[in-house]
């Protein structure tokens, strides 16, 4: 038996507070790494980047770390960006430290600033964003993700995603069904649900991160020039992949509605799809079925 070593140690240091994920070694034969049949009988491993970002964020990561640590996928990457917590995160963090890639707790621009230190920290294959206050459905959603690009070879996978009760994750309070892929979609103000987003990391590498100055759109942002721009291939995964608990800057007063709506519209306008003016007023609209569909 071929044995051979995996170092996930990650080392940041600060001025003099160090912050380190501890050294974890394990003899690969040790590993159960989940292998991929594809065509012309080669298997694959793809490795996933699943990037935490916290900010006090004591109440919920707990249920969002246990979420990752249950997939029955092995080849998972965890990177959690702290942004100086002052409240028991980073004793949750610390606790988890066996079952993390790497960590860091540093001041920051906001969540997007900070999932782009992810995404330079990221060494899997693909990259996908976790929220810490949300959960992964069941523990075989990154199977099925991995699964759903292995056999589609395609660029981008996103799914379904269920919006429940912050104090109880049964209640469900909405449904966000992806839809089967086609550009023309982002005519009308469609776009997948974020949380549910796994992209190829060689294409972050090529078309760039997040792009902060779009605030709350920056994720639609960053969605619209991968599918609509640059055209990149995706897969619609007709399952479950995310529960978030219901809550948000962008919704939570009109004025945030209209703040959000004209940053929307911008990241149309940047990213020429057509009629943006038109387009950002359709978007809203758009999300109404979720408050009718069942889970």
């Amino acid at each position: 038996m071929h044995t051979a070593l995996v170092n996930k140690s990650f080392l940041i240091e600060k001025k003099f507070h160090i912050r380190i994920a501890k050294a974890i070694i394990y003899p690969i034969n040790t590993l159960p790494i989940q292998e991929i049949l594809l065509s012309g009988n080669k298997f694959c491993t793809m490795k996933v980047t699943i990037i935490t970002v916290t900010k006090n964020s004591e109440k919920y990561l707990q249920t969002c770390i246990s979420s990752v640590q249950l997939q029955k996928y092995d080849n998972i990457e965890h990177i959690i960006i702290d942004g100086n917590s002052t409240d028991n995160t980073l004793s949750i963090i610390k606790r988890n430290e066996e079952s993390l890639s790497a960590w860091i707790s540093e001041d920051d621009k906001g969540m997007y600033d900070a999932i782009n230190k992810g995404m330079k920290l990221a060494t899997g294959d693909i990259i996908g964003v976790l929220n810490s206050d949300d959960m992964l459905e069941n523990s075989r959603v990154i199977s099925d993700i991995v699964e759903a690009f292995t056999e589609n070879e395609v660029s981008v996978v996103y799914g379904d995603l269920k919006y429940v009760s912050q104090h109880d994750t049964k209640k469900v309070l909405r449904v966000w069904r992806g839809k089967s892929y086609s550009r023309n979609r982002f005519f009308s103000g469609w776009m997948p649900a974020h949380p549910t987003f796994y992209v190829k990391r060689n294409l972050v590498e090529e078309f760039g991160g997040y792009e902060n100055h779009f605030n709350t759109a920056a994720d639609y942002e960053f969605m619209t020039r991968y599918l609509f721009h640059h055209q990149v291939s995706a897969f619609y995964l007709e399952k479950f992949v995310v529960r978030m608990r219901a809550g948000g800057q962008s919704n939570a007063t009109v004025m945030n509605r209209i703040r959000a709506n004209r940053r929307d519209y911008l990241a149309m306008k940047k990213n020429k799809i057509p009629f943006p003016l038109l387009v950002s007023l359709l978007k809203p609209l758009s999300k109404i079925h979720q408050f009718y569909a069942r889970a």
